[in-house]
């Protein structure tokens, strides 16, 4: 049990901040305190010693303080304002500034949008391509200024690579069979090693031609913010306390914010990130090093889901989803070593409102065991959070059916796609797809993911529809709201799919006995 500080009362009260907010919130964490305080933020460093850092002294901590302004500044300059004392008053009260002994030492930062993160924005399926290359843009320049100098550079070399992948070989060994396999973790280090052992020179080379940089240290969605209303990007929270971490090949970035995208189903985005980062910065040899320092990036994240889960005090709700993250991290991990051998298969169920794609989708991924996702739950249940046999009889294009609701939707189908095949499981989408700008977005995450492409067309006589659409509007708690207006409404814009658009196109006439187009798919699969 950590020791109160004497000051943490006075810094929840909203009179000890300037301008006195309205109120104050608290968000801890193992390494600081920070302090939301109206359009401010403080983040006060705990004394803390974990090995890889140490905060346990005042001017340890003022110094890695001024560390964090220095380095964030490169990225944020209008967000990280400066270090501020927290001084001791004669008559026992605390105060920012002013007079005094200097007890504590906060980071002073402006406050950014809370619903600007873009780990929260992905969660709605609001990152675009044009938010990807936004940042892209920010870090080209920035990776440019940022060389090493001469005296740094050998903690971009591979002794100190090597170390780094030993240090977590070691730290996950205790949790092998329980979030990773034998068989996961001996291809990650057998890959790691083999790689390192066959690229020497590769890294070498990297030196020699000024690619390592004093760089981020933690790029990844979580530590990226938008401002929408200005137009801004904040690439925040730079690694200050360890040159180990922060210091390294440019390519030790840019991968991980790559493997987050992947980890997070957006390959897409991670294939058109990498590739402008790797144009617009010449560097004709990064490709070569992508998949190694993804490996390296998700089994750090791994690992730090592992210790959440084995940690005392940590909820059993929290507990067991950082279980299940780190799972998912290695399983990615394995897949950039190499492990994962089979190619997968995005199958797409579409066709107009009651072609029976939704009944056939649901009963072909039940035998093959695959997770179905429908675009109707996913509508509802994600997009519009409402139930998803909650009727929404709404005009074509209108309401939880506009352009954006549409748009976010058919994201979401991707990125829960990409989920499921970054890692080698196949997979069934079940949506109209009668947009082909839908459907190419679905073949840039099935050439990212290195998976098949299957459209399964549906289609049945038109009286069998309007029968299907009758029966559909008579019944209670259904999911879909497709009836026959909206069917009409379909037709008018419907676009066949061509050849290629996709590896595979299946025309399924679907009036018949389910057990039936099953078996039939199976055939022509």
């Amino acid at each position: 049990m950590e020791n109160k500080p004497q000051w943490l009362d006075a810094m929840l009260d909203p009179s000890f901040y300037p301008g006195g907010p309205d109120d104050v919130k608290l968000i801890q964490t193992h390494l600081s305190w920070v302090f939301l305080a109206g359009q401010l933020v403080y983040k006060i460093k705990k004394p803390v010693n974990f090995g890889f850092l140490d905060f346990t002294t005042l001017e340890k901590r003022h110094f890695f303080c001024n560390e964090e302004i220095r380095l964030n500044k490169r990225l944020c300059p209008e967000i990280y304002k400066g270090t501020v004392p927290i001084n001791k008053q004669e008559d026992g009260g605390f105060c920012l500034g002013g007079p005094g002994e200097t007890v504590e030492w906060a980071v002073e930062m402006k406050r950014m949008p809370d619903d600007g993160l873009m780990s929260v924005l992905i969660e709605r399926d609001e990152v675009t391509e044009t938010d990807i290359l936004g940042i892209e843009r920010l870090l080209v320049p920035f990776y440019e200024k940022a060389v090493a100098p001469r005296d740094k550079v050998y903690l971009g070399g591979i002794d100190t690579v090597r170390e780094n992948c030993e240090e977590n070989f070691e730290q996950i060994r205790e949790f092998v069979g329980r979030a990773l396999s034998e068989q996961v973790n001996n291809q990650i280090i057998s890959y790691t090693r083999d790689f390192m052992a066959t690229n020497e020179s590769l890294f070498v080379k990297r030196q020699e031609e000024g690619r390592i940089v004093e760089g981020h240290g933690d790029l990844y969605s979580a530590n990226i913010c938008f401002d929408r209303q200005r137009d801004r990007i904040y690439i925040f929270d730079c690694i200050e306390f360890n040159e180990r971490f922060r210091y390294g090949d440019v390519a030790v970035d840019i991968a991980f914010l790559a493997m987050d995208l992947d980890f997070l189903g957006l390959c897409d985005l991670d294939h058109l990130f990498t590739q402008e980062f790797r144009e617009d910065t010449k560097d004709d040899q990064i490709h070569l090093l992508l998949d190694f320092y993804k490996c390296y990036r998700a089994v750090v994240r791994g690992k730090i889901g592992c210790f959440t889960w084995a940690s005392p005090g940590v909820d059993q709700a929290t507990k067991e989803k950082s279980l299940e993250h780190a799972k998912r991290y290695f399983q990615l991990a394995y897949r950039y070593a190499g492990g994962i051998t089979q190619r997968p298969t995005l199958f797409v169920f579409m066709g107009l409102s009651g072609t029976g794609k939704s009944t056939v989708a649901t009963a072909f991924g039940a035998q093959k065991g695959l997770s179905v996702y429908n675009s109707d739950f996913v509508r509802k249940e994600i997009i519009s959070g409402i139930k998803a046999t909650e009727s929404r009889k709404e005009p074509f294009g209108q309401g939880i059916y506009s352009k954006d609701s549409t748009d976010r939707t058919y994201r979401a189908l991707a990125r829960l796609a990409g989920k499921k095949l970054v890692v080698g499981e196949s997979v069934v989408l079940d949506a109209t797809y009668i947009d082909p700008d839908k459907r190419r977005h679905l073949k840039k995450v099935a050439d990212a993911s290195g998976a098949r492409l299957v459209f399964i067309v549906c289609f049945c006589p038109e009286e069998v529809v309007k029968k299907r659409l009758a029966k559909r509007d008579r019944e209670a708690k259904k999911v879909s709201d497709g009836r026959l207006e909206i069917y009409e409404k379909q037709k008018e814009i419907y676009e066949e799919p061509r050849e290629s658009e996709a590896d595979s196109i299946i025309r399924l006439d679907t009036n018949g006995p389910v057990d039936e187009l099953v078996s039939r798919l199976k055939d022509l699969i």
